[in-house]
């Protein structure tokens, strides 16, 4: 079915303007997935099922991929790790966390989603996305819903797919080039929808020919939050044939690809440039620089040869081998000239090239601990190194924040809602805003860069009190405790209320003063404030920071 305002040859232009926006990309692409990445990329002209041949001559040396792993592996464990709880939820503002149910609530969705993502492939697929993401500097995957998972997600590669992004410079358009078989259409749209070319093939039962299709999700402009039907979303989705011929036309209601950039050089840049940009040159010439190792190595074991024109036969160079001439004098086998390669130099200089692409990867970020030789430091110095490291990924972190999990958390909660599988909000709650806190390893190493300076300042406040410990009386210690606390990620559940802290309090005053003993100062100071309030004012227990 045509679209009046959005007629086939408009969609076909769309997409044509798309994948010539990104026409320049493509050579730098290939260059980076010949290089650090051989195992993905899908360009023009390769089909699915078609065996693409590593150039091991080209890469000699496994060093620059292995320091890619290195840095999913970090990311994925430091970032979104499926082992360790990555997020936490909460409404905003804080104090609506103490509604009749609502914590409860927030605790169970929290729980439901971490199921969903720990049972479908999400964690799999962020796998790639990282690695995509570091060598090509942008990476996607598509997120919709799955009738036994609940959630199923769709990654794609590098030159599979083309983006477009919104005066903001967000993402929001999308087309992709994939292939399937008449079957394959036939299962997925419907006998109906299909070319009678295709129909034929489906009839006769040919399975070998491959089809390309052509999927575009865009803005709607004919959105209506009035009708029901999918076509009125907020998001056209359409998927057409080479030719033009529309196979089905529905919507979403939000934009379901989560496309991430690693940076972007200015606003209008619907792509990203990742750290494989930066040391793709290195890389080249690490290449190049084991390829004059190994012909240094075999022009040294086996040298270019002179022979004497008194040699009989053929010259034998075989361990033990026998070459016989006729002569007195002259050697009738000889180097040509003598090969001393300084293999010391050489091999130093491939190490020192190998440490500049591991740092532009921030492996030695992530391999910090089993790397570097800390036996003369303390606990605390080694995490405070580890903190300050982690602030290098600070500006790539806030970016993927915006662009990965934040997409990803929205879009994972509204398709499990409206499949029915979270529970049911309290009465008192519903329609309220909440919030999502990151409390991975990463998120609460780049958080605790900042306790050093309030440990700090609590150290000044003791050694003026030495001299003067009336300037104690100007620290609230009840709330430098919460702010460390919090910094550190420790759940704010673990503090007593401020209520049960003036408690104690009380009746341990009480308690000294029944026993004729002096008040110590810091209960004093803690029960003198006027009208009985509280040493601070304590944040609600479970309470979550927008950052």
């Amino acid at each position: 079915m045509k679209n009046n305002n959005q007629p086939t040859t408009d969609y076909l232009r769309l997409y044509g303007e798309l994948k010539s926006e990104r026409a320049s990309w493509l050579p730098v692409w290939k260059d980076l997935c010949a290089y650090l990445a051989p195992t993905r990329g899908f360009f023009d002209g390769q089909t699915p099922n078609q065996g693409r041949r590593i150039d091991h001559k080209t890469l000699l040396d496994s060093d620059p991929c292995l320091a890619v792993e290195v840095l999913c592996a970090g990311m994925m464990s430091g970032l979104t790790s499926p082992s360790r709880s990555w997020f936490d939820l909460a409404l905003a503002p804080e104090e609506l966390m103490e509604l009749p149910g609502a914590r409860e609530w927030v605790l169970e969705v929290k729980k439901h989603l971490e199921d969903v993502f720990a049972k479908s492939n999400v964690y799999s697929v962020l796998h790639g996305f990282y690695q995509e993401i570091a060598v090509f500097g942008t990476a996607a995957f598509l997120l919709e819903e799955d009738p036994e998972k609940g959630l199923r997600c769709r990654p794609f590669t590098i030159g599979e797919y083309v983006l477009g992004t919104d005066a903001s410079g967000r993402v929001n358009r999308f087309g992709r080039e994939f292939f399937m078989t008449a079957a394959q259409m036939q299962e997925t749209f419907g006998a109906a929808a299909l070319p009678p070319a295709v129909k034929r093939e489906c009839d006769e039962n040919r399975q070998a020919r491959w089809h390309k299709i052509i999927h575009l999700i865009l803005p709607n402009r004919s959105a209506d939050p009035d009708k029901a039907d999918n076509k009125h979303m907020p998001y056209r989705s359409v998927y057409l044939t080479e030719d033009g011929k529309i196979l089905r036309e529905s919507g979403y209601r939000e934009f379901p690809v989560i496309a991430a950039r690693w940076e972007v050089k200015n606003a209008s840049d619907s792509y990203g440039r990742g750290p494989g940009w930066k040391c793709l040159g290195d890389v080249k010439m690490l290449q190049k620089m084991q390829k004059t190792k190994l012909v240094a190595l075999d022009k040294s074991t086996n040298p270019p040869m002179m022979v004497s024109s008194n040699v009989q036969g053929e010259v034998n160079l075989l361990p033990g081998g026998i070459t016989r001439y006729n002569g007195t004098t002259d050697a009738a086998v000889k180097p040509a000239y003598q090969v001393q390669p300084d293999l010391k130099s050489l091999e130093a200089s491939i190490q020192s090239v190998r440490a500049t692409i591991r740092s532009q990867f921030f492996a030695d970020v992530f391999l910090m601990l089993t790397a570097q030789n800390y036996s003369n430091m303390t606990a605390a110095e080694v995490a405070e190194r580890h903190q300050e490291k982690m602030l290098v990924l600070g500006p790539v972190l806030e970016r993927l924040k915006n662009e990965l999990l934040d997409p990803l958390i929205d879009r994972a909660f509204n398709l499990l809602s409206r499949q029915g599988l979270l529970p049911a909000a309290p009465q008192s709650i519903q329609g309220l805003e909440m919030k999502v806190e990151y409390v991975s390893m990463i998120a609460q190493a780049q958080k605790a860069a900042g306790l050093a300076s309030l440990v700090q300042g609590l150290n000044y406040a003791a050694s003026l009190a030495a001299a003067r410990p009336e300037v104690l009386d100007r620290v609230d210690y009840d709330r430098a405790l919460e702010e460390g606390l919090n910094t550190l990620g420790v759940a704010p559940a673990l503090l007593r209320s401020a209520e049960d802290a003036q408690a104690l309090r009380r009746s341990r005053l009480e308690a000294a003063l029944a026993a004729g003993a002096r008040p110590s100062s810091n209960n004093a100071r803690a029960d003198a404030r006027p009208g009985g309030a509280p040493a601070s004012g304590v944040k609600t227990p479970g309470a979550l920071s927008e950052k």
